[in-house]
């Protein structure tokens, strides 16, 4: 590609004769070299740079000149054939001119493949020209220009059905929680998060606080926004720069801001600098870049996207100038880790797949998760969507009884989806509740949607249509592209096909040499539907290599694995009986194929349960944790989310019989620092109900997100519901169900194989002990119980034992580990009295005062107490204390207690154990 004047100066190009600047000198400028100055100039560093060619190299430049057009005419080749450096420096500034000669000459270099003596030219060129030219507007009068060029680029942004629509109608306001340094601190539970650290809709206000100063006064430099597909990042940052160019935000602390799609960077042809990039987004080509440049603290980047970019090499160096030519990859990381422009505000975006990756190679990020639609800003979404008032009215009603649809409408994406499905199949007075429980299947109503309102086609050319499409997707997906060249169309012979114009977007990206056309899917996430689809399309044979079969999509390291996130919970989702019936009748795929490819995911997802990290066991980590220990070390937040990312995959399928099956492969479900929302657990609930027998649960260091803020009351809604008497005192007196209901709801159905669960580090509020000590009572193959470090009060640990005391209570293992468990021991010698099935009982990490141990040991004598093993292993006892437990040993042969100091402890004379 040319190289723009603004880059070739730093500032900006000089001006013509009859620019109306072209005689004035600014007493702070130097003056604009002459004309004939140019031209010297310019024959002498275009000499320099032919004569430093090889005769080879020489002799392939003039060859590549040959075909150099300017308006239509190139240099006669009799006059280049025999052309020395000289000779060529000389005709080429007579038939180009000074200026476009150099460019000519940049460009020819690059064809001959003599790119080291073009990006010399280069530098030698930025180097001459003065960043003072007089044809330039000054600073400031530039910032008004581009502001307005700004605002005019993004005041539409384009629906994925391609209208244009203002963004100020189509944005609609999402729930943003800016991370909490005291949540990394303190220990998370599932119970609600202080006021401060609520979500906050997407207004403003919320966005000038993602800058803002925090506790100790420092402002960050780089704010991450992170969320699932679909969640609105892309929107919201480019709601940001509108707001920017408007004067909303970031009012006297950013000049410029600049929107860089990294994945469009990435597959950009050749190598390309930061300063061309800012230069893309100016109004015009004599941008005074060099000074945008300068004042980096005065500048913000958003980069959309982040996550797209691959691990690079361990030896790759991000670059350090804005105007070195390199690969996407490395302006990116140059961005990112602050060795490009340092003092430049980032605000990233990145899918939440595999945060600790992206953060290692951001320099002190400050993280904002990105929460979607409120229950409010679902139902503003309906009535923008639908013009019509009782159609958007009555189309919100219906999704809000399905409560899982209504659930996945949390996603902007999945809301427009829906949205689109429901105008039509309100249209034809068909039902939507039927098919859309997942997210897989509302996208694949959708597809069927658009292809059933297309003009009629042949179903087998569409199918055939369908399969080459979703190898296309396929391909790109695995391979990490989302940018197709029209060869990749024309080999899959799908230029001009019906698909394309369905489902395909057409892109002109700037090339090397020329504009080059590309195409992409209408949103990232088709193009991972279509990816998982393709599956089930292909012939049986296509499947065949390494390179197109199952295996490329589930093998790998996980952390490398990122991108394929979506793609595998559409594959489960698609992998449903009633998909696959859906599939081939719509599209048509071989029976055999689907079944293999099912049988394929299930084993890999019980080789995964075989090969992942397992727990603790018994008496090591837990076991041994000091006193007072609150907090287990913070682990990498990626890693750790792996086994709920399986468990949405298994749940997108549907099936409880597939997932009881490849749950067989993981005994244990560890789930650890994860921070629930209301569809996490719908899906660990659906998990928990089909598990099979002998499964166990561990929540460690798990919290929830807060629930939506509601507004407050006005005063006469107060007044009247203060007056309105005893059924209103009676509806706050009836006790809220706990956020994990639905969990414990799902312990109790008759199917479900749980047989430990184990709460760990999670705060426990009085709502959650009430609705868990319900589930006690019915669980049917619940046996263990785990509380550790779970700050229980009085009133939970009251309830709880209450559950457990239940004559149909079934568990047999109870461990409870709490510092303050004293004061309210007398509820657990009320269960070891009671229970007819608790044979095991683990006390940890308290102290016993020697009243306390002296009701316990009778409570152990009691003829209704069943327990078999007491195990106190990190308890302090008294003296006095210790000799009461051995006198119970001695009276109870068959009751086994462990103590560090038990076992050498004297035994007591015969007839001491009478007293007890």
């Amino acid at each position: 590609m040319d190289q723009p004047e603004a880059l070739r100066s730093g500032v900006g190009g000089g001006a013509g004769p009859g620019s109306r600047n072209h005689t004035r000198v600014d007493r702070h400028r130097p003056p604009a070299p002459s004309t004939e100055a140019h031209a010297a100039k310019a024959r002498d560093l275009l000499q320099a740079a032919l004569e430093d060619l090889s005769q080879e190299q020489l002799k392939r430049f003039r060859h590549k000149l040959r075909d150099a057009a300017l308006d239509g005419r190139s240099i006669p080749w009799g006059r280049l054939e025999r052309a020395d450096a000289v000779d060529l420096a000389e005709q080429m500034i007579q038939f180009y001119g000074p200026e476009p000669a150099l460019d000519v000459a940049r460009k020819t270099l690059k064809r001959a493949d003599v790119r080291d003596v073009a990006a010399r030219l280069k530098e030698q060129r930025l180097q001459w020209f003065s960043p003072g030219s007089s044809a330039l507007l000054s600073l400031s009068e530039f910032k008004k220009k581009y502001r307005e060029h700004v605002l005019q680029q993004h005041a539409k942004v384009k629906e994925r059905n391609a209208r244009s629509v203002k963004i100020n109608k189509r944005f609609t306001k999402l729930l943003i929680a800016r991370e909490s340094a005291a949540l990394v601190d303190e220990a998370p539970g599932l119970a609600e998060e202080p006021e401060p650290e609520r979500a906050r809709r997407s207004d403003t206000h919320t966005f000038n606080r993602l800058f803002g100063r925090d506790e100790e006064g420092q402002r960050p430099l780089t704010v991450v926004l992170q969320g699932p597909a679909g969640i609105g990042k892309t929107m919201a940052a480019k709601k940001i720069l509108y707001d920017w160019a408007v004067g909303k935000l970031y009012h006297d602390q950013v000049d410029f801001a600049f929107f860089l799609p990294c994945r469009e960077l990435l597959e950009r042809p050749g190598p390309c600098s930061l300063a061309r990039l800012v230069l893309d987004q100016c109004p015009h080509r004599s941008a005074p870049v060099r000074q945008m440049l300068a004042r980096s603290e005065r500048l913000l980047f958003i980069l959309d996207g982040a996550d797209e970019l691959p691990p690079g090499p361990a030896d790759a160096a991000p670059c350090t100038d804005p105007f070195e030519e390199a690969d996407g990859a490395r302006v990116l990381d140059g961005l990112m880790s602050k060795t490009l422009l340092p003092g430049a505000r980032l605000l990233v975006t990145a899918r939440a797949t595999a945060p600790g990756r992206l953060q290692g190679r951001l320099c002190s990020p400050q993280c904002a998760e990105v929460r979607g639609f409120s229950d409010k800003d679902k139902k503003k979404y309906f009535h923008k969507f639908f013009r019509d008032e009782r159609m958007a009215e009555r189309a919100y009603r219906f999704v809000k009884e399905n409560e899982t649809l209504f659930a996945l409408c949390f996603v902007p994406f999945v809301c427009w989806i829906v949205c689109t499905v429901l105008r039509q199949q309100l249209q034809l007075h068909q039902d939507l509740s039927r098919t859309s429980k997942t997210t897989t299947s509302v996208y694949l109503l959708f597809i069927t949607s658009v292809l059933s309102s297309a003009p009629a086609a042949d179903g087998r050319q569409m199918q055939e249509e369908l399969r080459k499409l979703g190898r296309l997707a396929r391909e790109g997906t695995l391979r990490h592209r989302a940018q197709f060249p029209e060869k990749d169309l024309e080999r899959l012979e799908l230029r001009g096909s019906k698909v394309q114009t369905l489902f395909l977007s057409k892109k002109e990206l700037p090339g090397v040499l020329e504009t080059e056309v590309t195409y992409q899917f209408m949103d990232q996430s088709f193009q991972e539907f279509f990816a998982a689809l393709s599956y089930l399309l292909e012939h049986e044979k296509a499947l065949e290599a390494p390179a197109d079969g199952i295996g490329a999509l589930l093998q790998g390291d996980t952390e490398l694995r990122g991108h394929l996130t979506l793609t595998m919970r559409f594959l489960f989702g698609l992998l449903n009986a009633e998909r696959l019936r859906d599939i081939e009748r719509h599209f048509g795929c071989g029976g055999m194929v689907s079944k293999r490819v099912k049988q394929d995911v299930l084993r890999w997802v019980q080789e995964q349960g075989q090969g992942h990290p397992r727990a603790a066991p018994e008496g090591t980590e837990e076991t041994e944790a000091p006193e007072g220990s609150e907090e287990p070390e913070e682990e990498e937040e990626g890693e750790l989310s792996y086994a709920l990312e399986l468990l949405y995959c298994l749940y997108e399928t549907q099936e409880s019989t597939f997932v009881h099956q490849a749950l067989r492969g993981w005994p244990e479900l560890l789930l650890e620092r994860v921070r629930f929302s209301r569809l996490d657990l719908l899906v660990l609930s659906y998990c928990v109900r089909s598990c099979p027998a002998g499964q166990a649960l561990r929540l460690v260091s798990c919290a929830l997100v807060p629930p939506q803020e509601k507004k407050k009351k006005s005063l006469i809604k107060r007044l009247h519901g203060s007056l309105s008497g005893s059924s209103s005192q009676a509806t706050a007196r009836k006790p809220q169900a706990s956020p994990l209901r639905t969990l414990f709801e799902a312990m109790t159905d008759q199917h479900c194989g749980l047989h430990s669960l184990t709460l760990c580090h999670c705060r426990l509020p009085d709502s959650i002990c009430r609705d868990l000590s319900e589930a006690l009572r019915k669980a049917p193959a619940l046996r263990e119980l785990g509380l550790l470090h779970n700050r229980l009060s009085e009133a939970g640990l009251r309830v709880l034992s209450e559950g457990l005391a239940w004559p149909q209570c079934r568990v047999q293992k109870l461990r409870v580990w709490q510092p303050g468990l004293q004061e309210a021991f007398q509820y657990l010698t009320g269960v070891l009295r009671q229970s007819p099935a608790l044979t095991t009982l683990e006390l940890g990490d308290c102290q016993l005062s020697e009243p306390t141990v002296t009701d316990l040991c009778a409570v152990l004598q009691h003829p209704g107490c069943r327990l078999q093993t007491l195990r106190l292993t990190s308890v302090q006892l008294s003296e006095q204390s210790l000799k009461e437990l051995q006198a119970v040993k001695t009276a109870k042969p068959g009751l086994v207690i462990t103590h560090p100091a038990l076992d050498g402890h004297p035994r007591p004379p015969a007839g001491r154990s009478s007293a007890l």
